[in-house]
């Protein structure tokens, strides 16, 4: 049988006392429960802890190195204790993040510097990939929790929609038409794409938009595919061609003229909160998501 907390707790307070009926006043305990309590950690170890000495107790030689021992054994489970404390009162802890290039790069770092004024004592750490990757490493457990910019179907994870977004097609505003007239189907064709990576949740959301124009995403001109949002907007800038990038994206460049919006009917999309379904879900967990879901929430 294991040495248990409350055995050592037990042994030092006698051996602090010296005396058993003092410890187990002491410990609310019976003075039986008390002196079974020494027997059995003597019996199972087959060691002395003390002495009888007329009518008084004292430790042996093993019992004084054993006292030292139990003392930090205890004040190891207390700090422990502490810890948990500290975790589940929020003061200490640490999240692990991964979120698609989109929320990683424009919605989260605002509902993180947030989460860090309420919290400070919680470190938050964010990897970013594609929303394949991010998904990937939720049902992994490599992180407490994944965003992401497209839906995802996987029957291991709790996927919550938390904000919404929109998807713009941007060209340089020197390659713009003249005419802001909607465009058809043949003038998208006819255009020169820069397209984001595959496994990418703005690909995935704009190649079903094209399709539902009667076009196939493949028949496009597609000149260069890059891995980050940044590198297509630069190179749409430059004139490679156009584009399909959330707003948040190119608001800027929009704003000061680099780039024009073309007006083409896509779809809104929502940002996604992800979570393995049989993992517990800590309170700063719980903590993050709420204030996710109260400063944006997506329309219903």
């Amino acid at each position: 049988m294991t040495l248990t907390l409350e055995q050592l707790r037990i042994f030092v307070a006698v051996a602090e006392r010296e005396h058993v009926t003092q410890a187990a006043r002491a410990l609310h305990l019976t003075q039986s429960a008390v002196s079974a309590a020494v027997s059995a950690i003597e019996a199972r170890h087959g060691v002395k802890l003390f002495d009888r000495v007329g009518r008084r107790i004292e430790l042996t030689g093993t019992g004084r190195t054993f006292l030292t021992e139990a003392r930090a054994v205890l004040a190891r489970a207390a700090a422990a204790e502490a810890v948990l404390g500290d975790l589940a009162g929020l003061r200490r802890g640490a999240l692990s993040l991964a979120a698609s290039q989109t929320v990683a790069s424009y919605w989260m770092p605002p509902l993180m510097a947030r989460f860090r004024a309420a919290y400070p004592g919680i470190a938050l750490n964010l990897t970013i990939g594609n929303t394949e990757t991010v998904a990937t490493m939720v049902r992994a457990g490599d992180v407490d929790l994944g965003f992401v910019e497209g839906e995802v179907s996987d029957v291991a994870l709790d996927v919550t929609a938390v904000a919404d977004d929109q998807l713009l097609v941007v060209t340089a505003a020197a390659a713009a038409p003249r005419k802001r007239t909607p465009l058809r189907a043949a003038d998208l064709q006819a255009m020169r794409w820069v397209f984001r990576e595959r496994g990418s949740a703005t690909r995935s959301i704009f190649e079903g938009a094209l399709r539902q124009l009667g076009l196939d995403p493949s028949s496009l001109d597609v000149i260069l595919e890059l891995p980050s949002n940044e590198a297509v907007r630069a190179a749409v800038e430059h004139g490679a061609g156009a584009a399909a990038l959330s707003r948040l994206a190119v608001a800027d460049a929009l704003a000061s003229g680099a780039l024009v919006a073309l007006n083409v009917a896509l779809p809104n999309r929502r940002f996604y909160s992800l979570r393995h379904r049989e993992r517990w879900v800590s309170q700063a967990e719980r903590e993050l998501l709420a204030m996710a879901a109260a400063s944006t929430p997506a329309r219903r």
